[in-house]
């Protein structure tokens, strides 16, 4: 029986990635509902080909253009909020959650239902709301899958393994465009080359996050929900060819390594053949010797002090990884629109997070509640932002 699949964020790389190896695998996948965000002339046009029953685009604005569209198509669609909610509430088995940013948390949470599998590459979901996610996972029996690479490759490596043998998790990191910068170049990085990562084609606001490092930094925020870890016991390394996606340490001292093609595709596969290993092509196999020597690095925190500051919102809990989420999306969109120097992305969360510490709030207990967080934490930063100090000039 073939499993049905639906995907939010369909339209994005990691949508990509799990079409491909739907389309792989025919025989034991195919694609119930499609969500994306903006893109409705290319969310119609792989709701026509993959042969989707619904589609929904976020955008509500873009409602009349996925209609145009999906003319004669017979396929279902509709926009907003309330679309979006009913492709997620269609039957299906396995849901993709790929939605940038703290847009997806709605429907991340309401995903979680029965019985179903929530393949998650919405790291903000845990960022937001970890704990309320988490909880209403065990609450109603579904089971959350970790989409990212590392987080994967964790799951993979830690097996039926008890979270308690483990002594530290290790997330891998690229380094991002300006690993080997210095500071003083850094500075004056440009959007462009901000958005040249080394190794994956990912969406702006992600990329960013990676040549910024904020990106390792939520990345262990959402370790700490998945896995039930302390910050002591999560760390990051620097490893520019991405073959190790992660490494757990063990109590008695070994250390096990998720290796694999720095190929989202892997990290798809393992979570839509959760009823049995999907069959990969050739050029989704490792070769050692082919990747050549492998190096390691710690993270140097003064030219990404991102990094830190997502490590600091760890460390303190409560709504403080919301914050930073928050005051980091404002800022990244900021720059990508020229209004602020890379540098003054960190130096803006940390700003909003300084503000915040002042008056510490429990974790957010739902998503409504987490949501106003979210909402609050961006209107100081727009303040923040429109009193000139972060302004380029």
């Amino acid at each position: 029986m073939r499993r049905t699949v639906t995907i939010l964020g369909a339209t994005g790389s990691i949508g990509r990635s799990t079409r491909a190896v739907i389309a792989e695998n025919p025989e034991r996948l195919q694609i119930a509902a499609l969500v994306a965000g903006k893109d409705a002339a290319g969310l119609a046009r792989i709701a026509r080909e993959t042969g989707a029953s619904f589609a929904a685009i976020a955008d509500e604005g873009q409602g009349r253009e996925l209609a145009a569209a999906l003319a004669g198509s017979g396929i279902r669609h509709g926009a907003g909020r309330e679309a979006v909610l009913e492709a997620v509430a269609r039957d299906s088995d396995i849901v993709v959650s790929a939605i940038s940013g703290a847009a997806g948390l709605e429907a991340t949470f309401a995903a979680l239902t029965p019985g179903r599998v929530v393949a998650l590459a919405n790291k903000e979901s845990l960022v937001c709301a970890g704990a309320a996610v988490m909880a209403r996972a065990r609450a109603v029996g579904a089971r959350i899958l970790p989409l990212d690479s590392e987080h994967n490759a964790l799951f993979q490596v830690l097996g039926a393994e008890p979270i308690s043998a483990v002594r530290v998790m290790t997330l891998t990191a690229s380094g991002g465009p300006f690993r080997t910068w210095s500071a003083e170049r850094i500075a004056s990085a440009t959007p462009e080359q901000a958005l040249a990562h080394p190794n994956y084609a990912m969406g702006a606001k992600i990329t960013i996050d990676s040549a910024s490092m904020m990106n390792k930094g939520l990345e262990l925020i959402e370790a700490s929900f998945l896995f039930g870890l302390g910050a002591e016991q999560l760390e990051v390394l620097v490893h520019p060819q991405q073959i190790v996606h992660g490494l757990v340490t063990f109590r008695d001292g070994s250390v096990s390594a998720g290796m694999a093609v720095p190929d989202m595709r892997v990290a798809a596969a393992h979570c839509l053949g959760i009823d049995g290993r999907l069959d990969a092509p050739p050029t989704r196999f490792l070769d050692l010797v082919a990747a050549g020597p492998l190096a390691f690095e710690r993270p140097d925190l003064a030219r990404f002090p991102a990094l830190g500051l997502a490590i600091a919102a760890l460390a303190e809990g409560g709504a403080a990884p919301a914050v930073l989420n928050a005051a980091n999306e404002i800022a990244v969109e900021a720059f990508l629109y020229r209004r602020i120097g890379f540098p003054a992305i960190p130096a803006l969360v940390e700003a909003v997070c300084a503000q915040a510490a002042g008056a510490p709030m429990p974790p957010p207990a739902d998503v409504a509640e987490a949501l106003t967080v979210d909402h609050d934490a961006r209107n100081r930063t727009r303040a923040l932002l429109s009193g000139g100090r972060f302004t380029v000039t």
